[in-house]
């Protein structure tokens, strides 16, 4: 039996809704799915959510529009050299979408802090992805000068992390 196009417009939301609510409860930023019926039948369909917690850049952002109005109190918050960690050279930025973990388990000691000496390949952090956990290692050798994001903080693709000089 084949569907109208009226069963299948309300398949195809009661699926969105779904996914949509997959998307909630497991705390994902994005989830992208192909739906086929046929060969040349298909629905691509694409769920994402805008997140409170942003990675620092916006906020960098909004303290180098303020300085002309409040340069007094904008002293030790003004004082990176670069506006973007993004654009840094020493940025760590994430290789996957997922949850950013700075310890190996909730309570434990973090893989690194700020002021730490690291090695190249050192694990910085960990990503959870799929349920699985990514470990990130320091693409350098140097010190860990800032750390860019909380603890089971949702991170996008090339989002700086840290910063290691």
């Amino acid at each position: 039996m084949t569907k109208t196009p009226t069963d299948r417009h309300s398949d195809d939301v009661a699926f969105i809704e779904a996914l949509a609510g997959i998307l909630a409860r497991n705390d994902l930023t994005e989830l992208a799915v192909r739906r086929t019926w046929g060969e040349d039948d298909s629905l691509d369909v694409r769920v994402a959510r805008h997140t409170t917690v942003a990675p620092a850049a916006p906020v960098v952002q909004a303290v180098a529009a303020a300085p002309a109005t409040a340069a007094a109190s904008a002293g030790p918050v003004a004082a990176p050299a670069v506006e973007d960690p993004a654009q840094h050279p020493g940025a760590v930025t994430s290789p996957m979408v997922g949850t950013a973990y700075l310890a190996p388990e909730p309570g434990a000691t973090p893989f690194v802090s700020v002021g730490a000496t690291v090695a190249e390949g050192q694990t910085l952090l960990i990503i959870e992805a799929m349920k699985t956990m990514n470990q990130i290692p320091s693409p350098r050798a140097g010190v860990v000068r800032r750390i860019l994001i909380e603890d089971g903080t949702p991170v996008e693709y090339g989002a700086p992390l840290m910063i290691v000089e």
